[in-house]
């Protein structure tokens, strides 16, 4: 029996988990590990200094997993290192309430899940529905198990993993599929400085919602935007192989 392991960074009670693991029990065998609270643009964390704890739950179908006091990464890495009696045959991370498109992938916890299992060999793939609001996961749970298919078919390249992002449009709207690159995020943070009850700064970093720029074609902002679900194959191997040769006449000596 394929062996599928689940994860994503919303947490256990995350609504995009329950819809991709009944999406995926189409598949094979599902087994969930998750956080046990929101880890959302945690990038790819790893505990190293505390212990870690997992603990059975009951998903809203009745169903077994686990949630973990680690991060996403910390999910993968605890089930692939021996918490699961065998590997999995393929990681999925989501679904994401929330597209993970352009600079997004350094920050997602979803990517970081996605990664994890990459590092050890594993087919991995993470999933995002173009949303901030509650969403319909439907459509994307159905199309990620369809995909799953398909990377247990064919397998992937070594160190490379999908990134889905599905528009959160009617099933009818969706115009298909597209092989995207990473388009550009365009972030508004704005620092934001309080005072507490007695006199002390502290911080938050808000401001308005990112956006991207979507008149690129083939990128994943322009796939989202032309109701396209966006799969990017992205590789862990960041080297920029093109400046190598310039960098190496650069004056460095000591």
């Amino acid at each position: 029996m394929t062996s599928i392991l689940v994860s994503n960074d919303d947490g256990i009670s995350g609504p995009g988990l329950l819809p991709l693991k009944q999406g995926l029990h189409q598949v094979g065998e599902v087994t969930v590990i998750a956080p046990d609270r929101q880890w959302t643009a945690s990038g790819h964390a790893k505990t190293m200094h505390k212990p870690l704890r997992i603990k059975e739950v009951t998903l809203a179908d009745g169903t077994l997993a686990y949630a973990s006091s680690g991060a996403p990464s910390d999910c993968v890495a605890m089930a692939i290192l021996g918490f699961l009696s065998s590997l999995p045959d393929l990681v999925v991370s989501g679904i994401n309430l929330g597209a993970n498109v352009g600079q997004d992938i350094t920050y997602s916890g979803t990517l970081a899940a996605a990664f994890e299992g990459t590092v050890s060999g594993i087919p991995s793939i993470a999933a995002s529905l173009d949303t901030s609001e509650e969403g319909d996961f439907t459509y994307a749970a159905r199309f990620v198990a369809g995909l799953a298919r398909e990377v247990l078919a064919r397998g992937l390249p070594k160190n490379v993993l999908l990134n889905v992002n599905v528009p959160h449009v009617p099933e009818e709207e969706i115009a298909g599929v597209e092989i995207t690159r990473l388009g550009k995020r365009l972030y508004r943070d704005e620092l934001i400085r309080r005072e507490d009850p007695r006199g002390r700064a502290y911080y938050w970093i808000g401001g308005p919602r990112p956006t991207g720029d979507a008149d690129e074609e083939g990128t994943d902002f322009w796939a989202l935007a032309s109701n396209r679900v966006s799969i990017t194959p992205l590789r862990l191997d960041m080297t920029d192989q093109s400046f190598i040769e310039e960098l190496k006449s650069w004056k460095l000596g000591s």
